[in-house]
């Protein structure tokens, strides 16, 4: 407690050194706060609608499906079990089937992925149920990023063509019933969907899908003859993202971290060299010299306390503000081929507000202690006449 006293006694007469030190530390501590904040709001919206617009809880693949080789997609595709079914029924899982096709907008050519899907699903965001709103039932819907790059808007007829099971071409005119916006890339960009059974009639695949998502309700576990994939293995990519951000983003809060610890490291040593006489009264009333180590060290480590306050003063209403307005990333980056928002809203969890804040109080106490071991080693005879060994 004395400790604490005189640090914070000889921090405040310190007077504009102690404030200049404890600003930029300050600024350090609310960068890191605001920049992993970012990260995990971005973490937990890309997570979120990764997960409501695609993957649900999890994924039934057929065996040969792979995502990332389109050469599987041709014979990826198997009939329903009754266990499946029976879990389609109560509408724990929606069946998707997935086709490659070619569209002719305004005489282009242009690669799609036909995906199958139940107009009454309730799993995905997607909306399906504009799948009903056409008389002959040949309608689509897509996302705008594909309306952009293929140059289409609602109501518009569309030539398809694809391959049905036994590899026969065959073609018709698909009209777009709606246009829906979407933050995942890999949901909206050359995707096209249609009716579940209408896919199933075009290319002779009654009662087959691809993959079967699960909802929220589902029991995941073993299906027979589907390969489960989990959310995790299905968000490995974006987690693997996330992680090179958080990097990066420490090494620039690293760098304004150690320029903030080399002022406490500067002053603390000029502190050391200016007070002897003050050290040597110190010793001579008796004080070991490991307390007097530890009035230096925690005098130094103090500074991380005023800094905390100060961010804290002007960081709680920065990043309150930052919560309700969002931080604007611009649409371009939207298309980077990533799950992100054109606003994100940044998370500060406690566990993160508590290990920034123990870093910083750990750092400057370390750099506070390296300059004041000097004392150990001085007579208090030589100090009180303020000479140094």
């Amino acid at each position: 407690m004395l400790a604490l006293q005189l640090a914070f006694k000889n921090l405040i007469g310190a007077g504009l050194r102690t404030w200049l030190n404890v600003t930029v530390l300050s600024f350090a501590f609310v960068l890191m706060v605001f920049y992993n904040g970012m990260i995990d709001g971005w973490n937990r919206q890309g997570r979120n609608d990764t997960q409501a617009w695609e993957i649900g809880q999890g994924q039934y693949w057929e065996h040969t499906y792979d995502r990332y080789d389109p050469y599987t997609i041709q014979d990826a595709h198997q009939p329903i079990s009754d266990e499946a079914n029976d879990m389609i029924i109560k509408g724990e899982l929606t069946p998707v089937l997935i086709s490659q096709a070619t569209i002719y907008p305004q005489g282009r050519v242009q690669s799609v992925i036909l995906k199958g899907i139940d107009p009454n699903q309730t799993i995905l965001e997607l909306p399906t149920a504009d799948l009903r709103n056409t008389q002959n039932g040949y309608s689509a819907i897509i996302g705008e990023r594909m309306a952009n790059d293929s140059k289409l808007k609602v109501g518009d007829n569309i030539l398809v063509r694809w391959r049905d099971k036994n590899g026969m071409f065959d073609a018709m005119e698909i009209q777009i019933a709606s246009i829906f916006k979407c933050d995942v890339p890999s949901v909206d960009k050359g995707q096209m969907y249609i009716s579940l059974e209408v896919l199933r009639k075009m290319t002779n695949m009654q009662n087959e899908a691809t993959m079967l998502i699960a909802g929220k309700n589902s029991e995941l576990g073993p299906v027979e003859d589907w390969d489960f994939k989990t959310s995790d293995f299905l968000l490995a990519e974006f987690d693997a993202i996330i992680k090179s951000k958080k990097a990066g983003g420490m090494i620039m809060s690293g760098l304004l971290l150690v320029i903030a610890l080399l002022a406490i490291f500067d002053t603390q040593v000029l502190s050391i060299f200016r007070r002897q006489k003050e050290i040597g009264t110190y010793i001579a009333l008796g004080m070991t010299r490991g307390q007097v180590v530890g009035i230096f060290t925690v005098e130094g480590g103090a500074h991380s306390i005023l800094a905390a306050i100060l961010g804290a003063a002007y960081g709680i209403p920065l990043f309150l503000w930052l919560n309700s307005v969002g931080i604007p990333m611009g649409k371009e980056n939207t298309d980077m081929g990533i799950a992100i928002s054109e606003i994100i809203y940044p998370y500060y969890s406690f566990g993160m507000l508590l290990s920034s804040f123990i870093l910083v109080v750990i750092s400057a106490t370390i750099v506070s202690y390296m300059p004041a071991r000097k004392i150990s080693k001085m007579k208090p005879t030589d100090a009180l006449k303020g000479k140094l060994q």
